[in-house]
């Protein structure tokens, strides 16, 4: 494969897949299918049981507990939401994100009111990373809370905040308020960076969780309207905040679960789950796949949730519309990530040691020192021009 990812540990451009497409196939005949290959890789190559069925949660579940549609359970500091008791406590701040339908949540760090505030320096500034205007903390010592914000809390609401957190002496709580995305995206890189810094994160342990239910659009909001989450072929079961528009969350070809898509096709688009699945593991995102569309008259509901004009529809997917009313079998499948098995099955971190010729991190090759100036003949033939601000920001 061939994308345009960011480089990471655990991405680069080039990448193998291990893509099954299969017929007549349903979700859990390919969670049954992806496990028995994982048993049997890690125990033949690695002496390692893994038992199955894997743990399963949905989209829903593992954003609101772990901050990622790729959970990693290896260790708890899970998130809490707090929306409704910040909202009462007095602090400002705290209610105005919650008046504009944002949230306000928090993860507790069991003995860390040893952090010097140094330390909570630090955090916070790795939060804004993700998005977040600030970082509230507050730390329960054998005195009491000792917090900057610890004045807005009545008795009632610190005893109602220790219940829902689970808070004892000695330990931390750290609050994100902001809109979902932003709370979610910082509290669960967060998480993950508590746990490597006080050594949460146990070794040579594999959780595998199987995350469905995705989401079938998300709003755009550069373009007005819904795209596809994953791809427009995916089977229903979203909107894009950039293009003002809803977006597949996978493709446009995955299936939709039929119940959502009759109840909010119309209306609330962005409840409509679709009929994909990912498989991760210890966090990453090893695979992902989904059922798809087999029926033109779904695929066609699709498209125009998509605000695809009829013209536009006949231009790029008039092949496809015809194929699918001469009928199709019902169909799916995964794509497995090949490398990123490797990682994990070699112990590595990073995917540039399981590639023959990994890239570096200006995504070129060291051997070819591809990609190369491209020469007037070959843009020629390829009728190709490049404009000069185009080639100076280059």
């Amino acid at each position: 494969c061939f994308r345009d990812e960011d480089l990471r540990g655990n991405r680069q451009p080039e990448f193998t897949q291990i893509d099954l497409e299969l017929s007549f196939i349903t979700p859990e005949e390919v969670y049954r299918l992806v496990e028995g290959l994982m048993v049997k890789l890690f125990g033949e190559l690695l002496q390692i049981e893994v038992p199955i069925p894997f743990p399963r949660m949905t989209y829903q579940e593992a954003m609101e507990q772990y901050g990622s549609d790729a959970p990693d359970t290896r260790f708890e500091l899970k998130l809490v939401d707090l929306s409704d008791i910040a909202s009462e406590c007095g602090l400002r701040v705290f209610s105005e994100v919650v008046k504009k339908s944002g949230l306000v949540k928090a993860i507790r760090v069991p003995g860390g009111a040893d952090l010097s505030r140094k330390a909570l320096d630090d955090l916070t500034e790795f939060a804004a990373i993700y998005g977040a205007k600030g970082m509230a903390w507050i730390k329960r010592n054998e005195e009491g809370w000792q917090s900057p914000i610890a004045k807005f809390f009545s008795e009632e609401h610190q005893a109602a905040l220790e219940k829902r957190t689970s808070m004892e002496v000695g330990d931390l709580v750290l609050f994100c308020a902001d809109k979902p995305r932003v709370v979610h995206d910082t509290l669960g890189n967060l998480r993950k960076e508590i746990a490597r810094q006080r050594g949460l994160i146990p070794e040579n342990e594999f959780r595998f969780v199987w995350v469905t239910d995705f989401p079938l659009f998300e709003y755009s909001e550069a373009e007005k309207r819904f795209v596809s989450s994953h791809h427009p072929f995916t089977m229903p079961n979203l909107y894009s905040e950039a293009e003002k528009r809803f977006v597949s969350s996978h493709h446009p070809f995955t299936m939709p679960n039929l119940e959502d898509l009759e109840a909010y096709g119309q209306d609330q688009p962005e409840r409509i789950r679709s009929r994909a699945y990912d498989i991760t593991l210890n966090g990453v995102e090893i695979g992902g796949g989904s059922i798809r569309i087999h029926r033109g008259d779904i695929q066609d509901q699709v498209f125009k949730l998509l605000k695809l004009e009829e013209d536009e529809i006949e231009s790029k997917f008039g092949f496809l519309m015809k194929a699918l009313s001469y009928g199709a079998p019902p169909h799916g499948g995964i794509a497995l990530g090949f490398d990123r098995i490797m990682m994990f099955l070699l112990n590595t971190e990073s995917i540039r040691d399981v590639i023959a010729f990994p890239k570096t991190q200006r995504a070129s090759c060291l051997m070819t020192e591809a990609p190369s100036n491209v020469s007037e003949d070959q843009l020629e033939e390829l009728q190709l021009r490049i404009r000069a601000s185009a080639a100076k920001q280059n």
